[in-house]
C-alpha cells in the first residue's frame, strides 16, 4: 500500500476503481481493508472509486505513543483528504469512523460532499459508558485475556443472533477473533465516545444519512436514531439481522443502501 504524510504522520491508503471519489473511515481496532471484502467491490460496480486506510495505530500506518483524540484522527483524515486532493468528497464511516466523519463534517464542510454514518451515535448512555470504562479499566490493569475468552466476548459484542445461532457461521466468526485477538491499537482506546454532541452536530450543513443495525448493542439503534434527530439534513436507515458489524453481516442490504444514498448525493 502506498503512504502519505499528514499531520506529522504516514498513513497507508489504497484506492480502487473509477469515478467520483468515496472515502471510507473504519472504526477502532481494524484496517482499512475490511471495507474491501464487501463494500469497496460493490462501490467500484455502482461507478465510485474507493479511497481506504488505516487510521493512526493501525500498521503499517503510524502508530504514535499515548493516547489519540477524535480531534488527531479527523485532522489526519484532512490530511489525507488534502494529500490525495479529493476533496470535496463523499465520506462512509462506521463506528469511530462514523464520528471521525461527523467531526469533519462540523469543522472542514468544504471537504465533505455527503457522509454516511453507520453504527454511529451521538453520546453514550449508561450502559455503553459502563462497557468503555470496563474496558479502559480491563487495559490499564495489565491483565491479558486468553485468546478463546476474547473471541467469545467479541462476538457476543459485535454480532447478531442471527449469525450467532448458526453454528457454521459462529465457528467461522470465532476462528477469526481468536486469531486476531490482541491485534488492537491502544491509543485508539482513549478516543472519547461517551460525551454528548447532539447540539453540536445540529451544525452539520451537508446531507448525510444514519445507518443503525437491528442487534447492535455498541450502537444501538436508539443512539443512531438521535443522529439522525440531530444532524439537519440526515435521513434514518435501520437494518435488521445484524450487529454492530453489520457491514459484515448484511453487506448486500448494507451496501444497497449506502449506494442509493451516495447517488442522490
Amino acid at each position: 500500500m502506498p503512504f502519505v504524510s499528514a499531520n506529522g504522520i504516514r498513513l497507508s491508503y489504497q484506492r480502487a476503481g473509477r469515478g467520483e471519489p468515496v472515502l471510507l473511515i473504519m472504526g477502532s481496532g481494524a484496517g482499512g481493508r475490511v471495507w474491501t471484502m464487501h463494500q469497496t467491490p460493490a462501490l467500484n460496480r455502482a461507478g465510485f472509486e474507493t479511497i481506504v486506510f488505516d487510521n493512526r495505530g493501525i500498521a503499517p500506518s503510524s502508530a504514535p505513543p499515548g493516547d489519540y483524540a477524535l480531534a488527531d484522527l479527523t485532522a489526519d483524515t484532512i490530511g489525507l483528504i488534502e494529500a490525495l486532493d479529493i476533496g470535496p468528497c463523499r465520506i462512509v464511516g462506521t463506528s469511530m469512523g462514523a464520528m471521525i466523519a461527523q467531526e469533519l463534517a462540523l469543522v472542514r464542510p468544504d471537504l465533505v460532499r455527503s457522509a454516511v454514518l453507520m453504527a454511529t451515535r451521538a453520546r453514550s448512555d449508561v450502559t455503553r459508558r459502563m462497557l468503555q470504562a470496563a474496558e479502559l479499566e480491563l487495559r490499564a490493569s495489565g491483565i491479558t485475556l486468553p485468546p478463546k475468552y476474547g473471541a467469545a466476548r467479541t462476538v457476543l459484542e459485535m454480532l447478531s443472533p442471527a449469525t450467532l445461532n448458526d453454528d457454521t457461521a459462529a465457528a467461522g466468526w470465532l476462528e477469526i477473533f481468536e486469531l486476531t485477538s490482541g491485534d488492537t491499537a491502544p491509543g485508539q482506546d482513549a478516543v472519547d465516545t461517551v460525551g454528548d454532541r447532539r447540539e453540536a452536530l445540529r451544525g452539520i450543513t451537508v446531507p448525510c444519512r444514519a445507518i443503525a443495525f437491528a442487534d447492535d448493542i455498541i450502537c444501538p439503534p436508539h443512539l443512531v436514531a438521535e443522529v439522525a434527530d440531530a444532524v439537519p439534513d440526515c435521513d434514518y436507515v435501520e437494518i435488521p439481522d445484524c450487529g454492530h458489524l453489520g457491514n459484515l453481516e448484511r453487506p448486500e442490504a448494507v451496501n444497497a443502501a449506502v449506494i442509493e444514498f451516495l447517488h442522490k448525493y
